[in-house]
């Protein structure tokens, strides 16, 4: 927790145009409540280029009429950032007001796809692209990319002696999971120049990069946080996590799907390859994917660090996995009726 446990960070704020009433502490991070309304302040662990990026897509996205997303600030230096006495970057943000989105409430839903159509409609920055000299990876390049951590995890569970009965189901649903995942490869890659990143190079399209419940805060409108991992690539990125997050939880309900996408699609159109690109995000086994890296990469962990660790929550996962095998193959099938 670096410096967001340590009160002494707040010093870090004598750094900002604004007077500080009171600070509370919040997930990794310190909200203060101050006479210019409500900031969060936060470790920044990346690279500077990509906040300078982070503060550019911000403003150009208020300039381009979406006034609903958070806000970079910059110190009384003019910088993007600080560091603290044990020299950690620190960044404030603009804090909209309001709860996070509940996914269990329809309305929020719909007001969260509205939100994303015209937020997507203001992050085109062809100049961005050019000035930092961005290039997007295509869908195949990361489903390759993740084909081969799952080969990697599966030689791992071969050779591995004693397995624990997590193991033994991981390692018995492996091929099958595996196979799936190279066919879509194969299928993505097939269709060449439709589905790669040319076209958000060229028009200069970026996403938020991790749009989904957490991130958004719901009163009376909907606002937009959290833009560190906004990037260069298909819109349909954030669609599809948005919905796939939600899917999951109502067990892959087509009307809701269909409701959703219409709602979006309503501001912001979706053409045949954004379908394709929605579909064939869905189709790759993603939860999988997460499951046995997340062993491998804990396994490893703990397994270094002389911990115990208990596999419960990841058989659970697992489990409900091969439950949804069935009814997603369904929704995949009346959804994009391709």
């Amino acid at each position: 927790e670096g410096m967001l446990v340590n009160d002494r960070s707040v010093s870090v704020l004598e750094n900002y145009d604004f007077e500080v009433i009171r600070t509370q502490k919040s997930r990794n991070a310190i909200l203060c409540e101050t006479n210019k309304g409500w900031y969060i302040l936060k470790e920044y662990k990346g690279p500077v280029f990509r906040l300078e990026m982070m503060a550019k897509v911000l403003e150009g996205v208020r300039q381009n009429g979406f006034t609903r997303a958070e806000q970079l600030l910059y110190t009384k230096e003019g910088a993007l950032f600080c560091c603290d006495q044990e020299q950690n970057r620190c960044i404030v943000k603009s804090w909209p007001q309001g709860r996070e989105c509940s996914l269990k409430d329809g309305q929020e839903c719909r007001d969260a796809m509205r939100t994303l159509a015209v937020l997507h409609s203001a992050l085109h920055f062809p100049q961005l692209q050019q000035e930092y000299g961005l290039h997007a990876v295509s869908l195949a390049e990361e489903y390759e990319k993740r084909n081969r951590e799952l080969r990697k995890v599966r030689r791992f569970l071969r050779e591995k002696g004693q397995k624990t009965t997590f193991e033994i189901n991981l390692q018995q649903t492996f091929d099958l999971f595996l196979e799936e995942a190279e066919r879509v490869t194969e299928d993505v890659r097939s269709y060449g120049s439709l589905l790669d990143a040319r076209e958000c190079e060229e028009s200069g399209s970026f996403c938020h990069g991790d749009y989904q419940h957490h991130n958004l805060l719901c009163q009376n409108t909907t606002s937009v946080i959290n833009f560190e991992k906004c990037a260069l690539d298909s819109q349909m990125r954030d669609l599809y996590l948005f919905l796939r997050k939600l899917l999951e939880k109502t067990n892959w309900s087509v009307p809701l799907a269909r409701g959703l996408l219409d709602v979006y699609g309503r501001i912001s159109p979706l053409s045949a390859v954004d379908y394709l690109q929605l579909y064939y995000r869905f189709a790759y086994p993603e939860k999988f994917w997460k499951i046995a890296n997340r062993y491998y990469n804990t396994h490893n962990f703990y397994y270094n660090s002389r911990k115990v660790w208990i596999p419960g929550r990841h058989m659970e996962k697992l489990e409900r996995l091969l439950i949804q095998q069935g009814v997603k193959k369904a929704f995949l099938e009346q959804t994009f009726s391709l």
